[in-house]
């Protein structure tokens, strides 16, 4: 199954979601020191390189991770170091000139072009969506759609009811009251997906757009959004996804020039944003946490969302094993698109401690 957007990945992706109270032991984030990270030029396929040799990795254990890679039915993979390319490898008939779904790794685009809106003065997170979306954009009464805030949508922390039959619908007849918002956590997909529209009426500009424009075309991003049944995917290549995981291990900033220039907004985004599942900020997944909650199950588990990986690590995690690691402490970008790697989880899989595995042994 390869991505130029056949019809096959978009019949499967109409089946999955395409993806502050900080804890005690959050850690600093660190800022990569100034004229440590190298950016690729706009509008060029130009990208400087470094090699595992020239950075002391053990090369060693590189076919070990190649070969997982491809055994796990991976498309595209990327490791930047210090925004350079170290590792750029694709599979079967898949090119760097492909697109694929980022599923719901693509959050984390929404995420930003909210903080962005937010920072343009057209919206404010804690305002009622209500002031977006209209009076009686769910089956809620007035006054239950009042107390439902963006940052609730932002935070999976609604409180609409996500055992409806399609959790990914959102007409007003799937949205339902389950919970006062901001008292559960649960990952659903319909509350997140609100935010498109939300965005839309806030700037007076398509969703899609203020996207294209804030972030995509700033840093020389190719890609699009396209509606999948009532999912909003992101498709592009695979250094596009490491061009927007650059963009966020520099915290907001492409080179000198400021995407998202409200570093409050960038913090609080991917550090724990509310108590009920510290793994997850808005709509970035979080390492390092005591505990972690997982689509599609109520349960609070015990621990890190990834034992074998960074404790600083952030990630846009999407189905089917779409992958976006960025780890500040040592300045990494890690994209993996392609097949699902073997459980069809919507998010964290087992397929993220594997991987890290391997590239611990690479790495080190």
């Amino acid at each position: 199954m390869k991505a130029m957007i056949p019809s096959l990945l978009l019949l499967m992706c109409l089946l999955i979601g395409c993806s502050s109270n900080e804890e005690p032991n959050d850690p600093i984030v660190p800022e990569p020191e100034t004229g440590t990270l190298y950016f690729p030029p706009i509008g060029s396929s130009t990208w400087q390189t470094s090699t595992p040799s020239e950075l002391g990795w053990n090369v060693n254990a590189e076919q070990a991770l190649f070969d997982f890679l491809e055994d796990k039915g991976t498309d595209g993979f990327i490791i930047l170091k210090d925004g350079k390319i170290v590792v750029e490898w694709y599979f079967g008939d898949f090119t760097a000139d492909d697109s694929h779904s980022w599923n719901s790794a693509g959050k984390t685009l929404t995420a930003m072009t909210v903080g962005i809106a937010q920072e343009e003065g057209h919206l404010y997170i804690d305002q009622t969506s209500q002031l977006y979306l209209g009076e009686g954009w769910s089956m809620l009464t007035p006054e239950q759609e009042t107390n439902i805030t963006i940052l609730h949508h932002l935070t999976m922390t609604t409180g609409l009811d996500y055992t409806v039959a399609d959790p990914f619908c959102y007409d007003k007849e799937c949205l339902l009251y389950k919970n006062e918002p901001g008292t559960f956590w649960y990952y659903h997909n319909a509350a997140y997906t609100l935010l498109d529209q939300i965005v839309t009426n806030a700037t007076g500009m398509d969703f899609k757009q203020y996207s294209y424009q804030k972030i995509r075309d700033k840093i020389g991003m190719q890609g699009a959004w396209i509606k999948v049944g009532y999912n909003n995917l992101f498709f592009s290549n695979t250094r596009s996804m490491a061009r927007f995981g650059l963009l966020c291990l520099n915290r907001g900033t492409w080179d000198d020039a400021e995407i998202l220039s409200d570093k409050t907004y960038f913090t609080e985004m991917t550090t724990t944003s509310q108590d009920l599942n510290p793994s997850y900020g808005y709509l970035w997944w979080l390492n390092g946490k005591s505990s972690f909650k997982v689509p599609g199950f109520e349960t609070t588990y015990s621990g890190e969302l990834m034992s074998q990986a960074p404790n600083d690590l952030i990630a846009g995690l999407g189905a089917f094993d779409q992958k976006l690691y960025v780890v500040p402490s040592q300045n990494l970008v890690i994209v993996r698109l392609g097949d699902d790697g073997g459980e069809g989880q919507l998010g964290p899989s087992s397929f993220d401690n594997q991987l890290w595995e391997k590239l611990n042994a690479y790495l080190n």
